[in-house]
């Protein structure tokens, strides 16, 4: 199979996937496009974060066609810059599918072997299991149970990955009510320190804070981040609809009372249960 042909017109000899890694071996080669061209592993970063958040928010629309489109930009982005380390002779195209295709599969025994899995619980605790194995062979001292989260994942994302890999060797809390004194504890702790006036204790509360919230998340099954998200989705909508309603009173919005915010807010708040509040938190204004 060839991934990177030299050049030529290559649209339509192969599957959609291979054509598309032709194209882009085109647009990098001799006579390519000079943007492409110019495009490196440092510069590509950036696209792909945006991609991917633009493929987030195309998902919590379900828009069949958005979710298509952004797929296809967050696969473009694979693409490129595998055809960049391509290149530099760091690996191809047909590596990295077939290095996926055999983590798969290895790392699926309760499909591909005979280690069946009967929850899945214990399906992802056979997949890190296994993981760490892996990582134990490449490495010459033992990996951490944390290795693997990413340093760049939002930080209440990356609190939602490290509490759980944490308890997957059972460093976890027991009960839920475990969790929610613990809540309250860091509570108060925060408004000690706030009492104190002390920023950087502040901030290290604040911060205990929100990292036990993420693991109030993770034991009720629900993403902190996705939730935040909702949350930001929320607040956007409810104060665009103070914003709309200040203008129909004539009321600039440095001169409403806080009286005059909080009946537009508690009227934003009955709309989104009766349903009639608009998802305006795409619009920025």
């Amino acid at each position: 199979m060839v991934f990177f042909p030299a050049g030529g017109n290559f649209l339509g000899h192969g599957t959609a996937f291979e054509d598309l890694v032709a194209v882009m071996a085109r647009l990098r080669g001799p006579g390519g496009c000079p943007w492409d061209r110019e495009q490196t592993i440092e510069t590509l970063r950036t696209f792909l974060v945006e991609e991917t958040y633009e493929l987030l928010e195309a998902m919590e629309s379900r828009d069949p066609r958005l979710m298509r489109e952004e797929l296809g930009d967050l696969l473009l982005e694979v693409v490129f810059v595998t055809q960049v380390c391509s290149e530099e002779g760091l690996f191809s195209m047909e590596d990295v599918v077939r290095g996926i295709h055999d983590k798969l599969v290895r790392r699926h025994p309760h499909v591909f072997g005979d280690r069946p899995a009967g929850s899945p619980r214990e399906a992802i605790g056979r997949w890190e299991e296994i993981k760490r194995k892996e990582r134990a062979a490449e490495s010459a001292t033992a990996p951490s149970a944390l290795a693997g989260v990413p340093t760049h994942l939002p930080a209440l994302m990356r609190a939602h990955r490290l509490s759980t890999k944490a308890g997957m060797v059972g460093f976890d809390w027991k009960e839920p009510q475990q969790l929610y004194d613990k809540l309250a504890e860091e509570l108060a702790e925060f408004r000690e320190a706030a009492a104190t006036g002390d920023k950087r204790a502040m901030e290290g509360e604040l911060g205990d804070l929100l990292f036990i919230t993420a693991n109030v998340g993770r034991h009720a099954g629900i993403d902190p981040e996705l939730a935040l998200q909702a949350a930001n989705r929320k607040f956007i909508s409810r104060f665009h609809h103070v914003e709309e309603g200040l203008r129909r009173q004539g009321i600039a919005s440095d001169q409403a009372t806080i009286e005059q915010l909080d009946a537009l807010w508690e009227e934003a708040k009955a709309l989104e249960r009766a349903g009639g509040l608009p998802d305006q938190s795409t619009n920025s204004r």
